[in-house]
């Protein structure tokens, strides 16, 4: 099993999915990625979880994110299963699912945990950016669907703090007020922060989100 540590960068793998074989980098680009992983085809949260990230299709693109799923059966399962989704969801599956019979992608990720099951992923998340670096994992039991709003929030608050001295704070949304991160001296704030800013304490800095015109 492998140990990724956030900061690591995403191992890179070659297989088989609903849209061909894809080699992870080469398909990611320089897009960011959300990888995320399935107990087994047909089951009923996971039939849920995959008709909601294709409806958030539109969010995800807005957002330069591509997006792909895994579980540990096989292409014609996954073809099978998408017909199901598509039925019981009202919606169409667009984005590719990993077939992973031989559990080497979900072994190169620590997808599958003994504690859960000896052979079945847990819904596991990875989000990746541009450079193929981790910058966030979850690992969810198999009993609780994912929040993908709350997915999407954390893509804001990533892609957002990549090129601004921010950091968002507890519950922050796109469109609210972020924190200076401590490195920035106060005198120095007027020039990065033309837009002002409020000092709760010397160490808590508030400024209106700076990306937004």
């Amino acid at each position: 099993m492998s140990t990724i540590r956030l900061g690591d960068e995403a191992p890179n793998f070659t297989a088989q999915s609903s849209e061909g074989e894809i080699n992870f980098h080469e398909w990611l680009g320089d897009s960011w990625g959300v990888l995320f992983s399935h107990p087994a085809d047909y089951t009923p949260v996971c039939t849920t979880e995959l008709g909601a990230v294709a409806n958030y299709k539109a969010e995800f693109d807005k957002r330069n994110v591509k997006v792909v799923a895994l579980s540990v059966d096989g292409v014609e399962s996954h073809h099978g299963w998408i017909k199901d989704i598509n039925e019981t969801q009202n919606t169409t599956v667009n984005f590719p699912i990993i077939a992973d019979e031989d559990r080497k992608v979900s072994e190169l990720y620590d997808m599958i945990h003994p504690n859960a099951n000896d052979k079945l992923t847990v819904r596991s998340v990875f989000i990746i950016d541009p450079s193929k670096k981790v910058k966030l994992m979850i690992t969810y039991p198999a009993s609780t669907g994912r929040n993908f709003e709350e997915l999407l929030r954390v893509i804001d608050s990533l892609q957002l703090t990549a090129y601004h001295k921010v950091a968002t704070p507890a519950n922050w949304k796109a469109g609210g007020d972020c924190v200076v991160v401590p490195a920035v001296k106060t005198e120095d704030i007027p020039a990065l922060f033309p837009k002002g800013y409020k000092e709760v304490k010397p160490y808590l800095r508030m400024t209106p989100q700076p990306d937004l015109k």
